[in-house]
């Protein structure tokens, strides 16, 4: 039978990560983490923040720094928006919203403080329990990334991070840890956040400093991206062995390809960066073995990947039971040289004359949503979440305390109505989350001024302010679209 819309039980939610919310920097146990130390002077102008974001990726000196450096000035993620100290008052905010689904992670340095402990930080994981306790308590289900980007950086520095498999190890004994502790207050799991963001974003996906890796950083880069294939079943394994019936799925950034023309080369072209930029990900998660177009590609790149008895047989009988993914902007491909560029989710992508960018050069797809999630529910046929979904721009606080973000708006109603319409189409989603739906400093630019979220968080990109919290106009539109289940949209 033809739906007419969104299920009753649709999960409308919003979604951030400790590393980028949390703060409580050196507290509660908390251990230094890989995200705690990339750098930012907030002093600078917005093309200086862009330049060092597109063009000066994290390198070794950065890294040095920061391991001797224990301040806040800056380093933003060390800082957040203080959630760790606001969360009931936050959560409070989130259930008056109608907020159905809270979508956030555990900082692995909050319950392992060097990654490599003999005992688990009993603090740490008491935070987390209480937290997601204050979601259930508001009607909120809980929506648990074990990792987004952010492993204890002694991991790095001392065993070499994804590259060696002792890694795995210690991700194991940490995800243990946290189903047995944490199982009875989270409705469902995420092992990573966005999965090829190690190659899009290799400190942020797979802890590598391209600038300490020379010529062998492709190799390191999917041997490293093994080892989380690796760790990734294993949790699977885990959630699945200990509590049976609780959702664990994949996630993968999701870059919508589109050919330039109708040239046979660029459709080809448009296939392939399909398979590499997305569907190897996910192909892997959900069919449990490297597909054979990958082959090819390997071979081209000259990569060798170790795979170690046991291996396989442990991706083919643990893949996921969901796919999410976020969704931000579509690209072009093209064998045509010289095509022009635009910003994207941590990347530069092919512009497509036919869309309008952001103010951040992020090109505005809403049908590219319903594409992306009719491709994926036709190749794989599990049910889908949007993990992220929103617009970053920079918001004016105006002295009556409102913001009017008219803009935002507009963004999320056709991305709303994109969605609903895939619905329609057949397609199994289940859930969708505004990314940032509070203000949190920005993962690519480390920032407060590209704000995405419906609450207005009142700091700067120095972390100056208040830090109290305001309602935006699309704080009050997404109420009612939640209070009407995706039919008000106006």
């Amino acid at each position: 039978m033809l739906k007419s819309g969104f299920d009753e039980d649709f999960l409308w939610g919003g979604a951030i990560s400790a590393s980028q919310a949390d703060g409580g920097w050196m507290q509660g146990g908390k251990g230094k983490n890989t995200q705690d130390c990339r750098w930012l002077d907030g002093t600078w102008s917005h093309e200086r923040v862009e330049e060092k974001h597109q063009n000066n990726p994290f390198s070794s000196v950065e890294l040095e720094t920061a391991l001797s450096d224990d301040g806040t000035d800056f380093y933003p993620f060390r800082r957040g928006i203080d959630f760790y100290h606001h969360y009931k008052d936050d959560i409070a905010l989130f259930e008056e919203m109608g907020l159905r689904l809270f979508r956030t992670s555990i900082c692995w340095s909050r319950i392992f403080p060097n990654g490599d402990d003999a005992e688990p930080n009993a603090e740490g994981i008491a935070f987390y329990h209480d937290m997601f306790s204050e979601c259930h308590k508001h009607g909120i289900k809980v929506f648990c990334t074990m990792l987004h980007y952010d492993i204890p950086v002694n991991l790095v520095t001392k065993y070499g991070g994804w590259k060696s498999r002792r890694t795995i190890e210690f991700f194991t004994r940490y995800v243990e840890t946290i189903v047995d502790a944490l199982g009875d207050v989270v409705d469902f799991w995420l092992p990573f956040n966005e999965f090829n963001a190690g190659r899009f974003s290799p400190w942020d996906g797979v802890c590598l400093v391209r600038d300490a890796e020379g010529d062998s950083f492709d190799q390191e880069v999917f041997q490293c991206l093994h080892h989380e294939f690796v760790a990734n079943a294993r949790a699977v394994q885990i959630v699945h062995e200990k509590l049976p019936g609780t959702p664990v799925g994949g996630m993968i950034a999701r870059f919508c390809t589109y050919p330039a023309t109708c040239k046979p080369e660029d459709n080809l072209q448009a296939i392939q960066d399909d398979q590499y930029a997305n569907w190897f990900y996910t192909d892997v998660m959900t069919r449990g073995k490297y597909p054979a177009y990958m082959d090819r590609y390997f071979d081209r790149l000259g990569i060798k990947i170790e795979i170690e008895e046991g291996d396989e047989e442990l991706l083919s009988e643990n893949t996921v039971d969901f796919l999410a993914f976020s969704y931000y902007f579509s690209q072009i491909s093209t064998t045509s040289q010289g095509w022009e560029k635009t910003a994207g989710n941590l990347v530069m992508a092919n512009k497509n004359p036919y869309l309008e960018t952001s103010e951040w050069g992020w090109q505005m797809d809403p049908i590219g949503l319903r594409v992306t999630l009719n491709q994926m529910w036709d190749r794989y046929q599990l049910p889908l979440y949007i993990a992220e979904n929103g617009l970053g721009t920079a918001d004016l606080l105006n002295e009556d305390g409102t913001i009017h973000d008219g803009y935002r708006i507009d963004y999320l109603r056709r991305h709303v109505e994109c969605l609903k319409q895939a619905v329609i189409d057949g397609v199994d989603v289940r859930g969708y989350m505004v990314w940032g739906f509070i203000d949190v400093v920005a993962c690519g630019p480390l920032t407060m001024d590209k704000r995405y979220g419906l609450i207005y968080v009142d700091l700067d990109n120095c972390g100056k302010g208040s830090g109290k919290r305001y309602r935006k106009d699309s704080f009050y539109w997404y109420q009612r679209c939640i209070a009407s289940n995706g039919r008000d949209l106006d």
